[in-house]
Formats: C-alpha cells, structure tokens, sequence
C-alpha cells in the first residue's frame, strides 16, 4: 500500500473530518440508548443541543484514531502491504482493548474480537464473521483522508472492518463510509453523493479483495467468496436506494431513523448519517444536533454525519467553542494536520 496525500490546505478536510467525528460522537454520547421525547426532556430542543462541559468522547472516537495512527504509524514507513498494516492495527486494538479508558460503553463485538486478536491466532480467525454492527464503519474516516481512493484504500477500509465484525456488510459499509468521505473532501456536490456511492457499490459489487481479507470469507456459510461480497454490497445498495428517496423530501423534524434505521448496524450508521448530513450541508452544527437527537446509536450517527460535514466543510465548520473542549483535542488537530499538509 502506497499511501499519498494531496494539499488541502484551503479547507482543511482531514482536521474537519477528525474534529466533526469527534464532535458529533461528544455530543451523542449522553443521548444514545434514550428515545427522542426523553432528550429533549433532559436536554431541550434539538436544535439548541450544547456540547457537554467535559467534551468526552466514546470508543467511537477512541477507535478512530487507533486506525489513524495506525495508517500514521504505515505512512511513516512508505510503502505498507496488508499484512503490515493489519499487523500495525491490530496492535493498536489490543492496546486500546486494554486501556482503562476503554469504558465509554464500547460494543461487545469490538470487545470479543479485540480479546481475541490478543494471541497468536490469525486475525481471520478473530473476526466476528456473522456482525455487521456499526463498529466497522464508525472508525474508518481516516482511510478516506488518502490522497488516492483505489484498490488500497479500498482493502486498507474492508480491513480495518474486518479484524472485528467480519459480515460482508460491514465490510461494503466501511468501504462506502470511506468513499465519502474522500468524496467530500475533494468537493463532490452533496446533491449528488448517494448517486455517486450507488454507482460505485454498483461497480465493486462482484469484488472480493482478496490480498487484503484473504481467506476471511471461508468462516461464512457462502459458497464462494463472490457470494459472500454480493450479500454486502447488496444491503448496502438497498439502504443507498431508501436514502436516495427520502434525501430531497424528509421532514428535518422528524427523527432521521424513522427514514433508514436505528444506526445500529454498518449500512444504517452510513445512510442515517449521511441522511443527517444531507438534510443540512451548510449547517454543521444543526448536522450534528439533529444527528445526536434520534432514538438510535446517537453517537456514531453524530459522529458520521461530523465527519461527512467537515470533510466537505473542512475545518471552519467547527467553532473553536466546541472544539477548544474536545477530549483528544491535541492529537486530532496534529493528524488533521499532517493529512492536510
């Protein structure tokens, strides 16, 4: 894998991405597992939703920068294949597996895996074949920040997916995500997004990356590893076909889950966040607030609808109010910042 990157200097997409993830996953960090009236009992309307006081963040975010330093970390070295970056990542997950921060109520998936990652097994062998949960995709944004999206970055996406939750719909999902956010970053037309990435799941539906996922399909009850890839591409084409329906005509004050699911699996996260992100392209913030008030995964909606807003708003979307607050504040502007450069 040869990693690239390209100026940005002008927007600064990859801090905008770092710093909307984590800002959305900071402000749906008290509203996930809660019902809409409940949050706006608790916290007032929705569109007036505040940062917490303490700006923390959730494995959400804490996982998203395990995979930026990993890539950081294969970056330093210039040119990386799959196996050194799966080795590099997965090293990063076993230590964040063990942090004592690792209490933000992270998924039991990334937990099973990560405790099994921990050990001389093959990582195939780890992942959790039969879980497509949002975990796979709510990292993956700093793969999208590559100054190239080709066959690297595509496997380098499905990999990073694929060391916890091994469904090929977390794989496509993650893929997507990454898609995206590249997308955005280099001024696709928000109009345009969900026919763009339904073109592109269109043309990846028959691929099977086989140099970055191995031998990973055979845990799965397919016949063969074009099965396996179609299963994924093909949920994620028809959550991609709800968006595209829904993204001109849905009532913003109608809770976004209603239109493309809850968020708690990978093809639900990607469409409710982008659904998010969509209704309010040139609001940042009323992205993240009406991403953080809905009766889902809160969090990782918020933190996808952040990162799709500030990959195509770039670093200005964010007031230095929320940002200044922001846990990992430090780390997430010196990555932006070296993907920006």
């Amino acid at each position: 894998m040869t990693i690239r990157t390209t100026a940005r200097t002008t927007k600064q997409a990859a801090t905008g991405t770092l710093m909307g993830l984590a800002l959305g996953d900071a402000l749906g960090r008290r509203t996930e597992f809660s019902e809409v009236p409940m949050i706006i009992s608790l916290y007032g309307p929705w569109r007036e939703l505040a940062l917490p006081e303490d700006g923390r963040i959730t494995d959400d975010t804490q996982m998203t920068l395990a995979v930026a330093r990993a890539l950081r970390e294969v970056q330093d070295r210039g040119v990386a294949g799959p196996e050194r970056f799966a080795d590099t990542l997965r090293r990063e997950f076993v230590a964040w597996y063990h942090s004592p921060d690792n209490n933000r109520a992270p998924g039991n998936t990334c937990l099973r895996a990560c405790g099994l990652l921990d050990g001389d097994r093959r990582w195939q062998d780890a992942s959790q074949i039969h879980s497509k949960g949002c975990g796979a995709n709510m990292r993956v944004a700093p793969l999208g920040l590559l100054g190239e999206y080709g066959e690297a970055a595509a496997g380098a996406a499905q990999l990073q997916a694929a060391l916890t939750h091994g469904h090929p719909t977390g794989l496509a999902a993650s893929d997507l995500t990454a898609r995206a956010v590249w997308l955005l970053a280099r001024g696709a037309d928000p109009t345009g997004l969900v026919g763009q990435l339904r073109s592109y799941a269109y043309e990846n539906r028959d691929r099977y990356h086989e140099r970055w996922l191995g031998d990973l399909w055979t845990r799965s009850q397919d016949p063969d590893a074009a099965h396996f890839v179609r299963r994924g591409w093909d949920e994620c084409l028809a959550v991609l076909e709800r968006l595209d329906a829904v993204q001109r005509t849905a009532d913003p004050e109608l809770d976004p889950c209603t239109y493309t699911g809850d968020g708690w699996i990978a093809e639900e996260a990607l469409a409710t966040g982008l659904l998010c992100f969509l209704l309010f392209p040139d609001e940042p913030l009323t992205a993240l607030r009406r991403a953080a008030c809905t009766r889902g995964d809160s969090d990782s909606i918020a933190a996808l609808a952040g990162a799709f807003a500030g990959a195509h708003l770039g670093a200005a979307a964010w007031p230095e109010a929320w940002t200044a607050r922001i846990e990992h504040r430090d780390e997430l502007l010196a990555l932006g910042a070296l993907w920006d450069a």
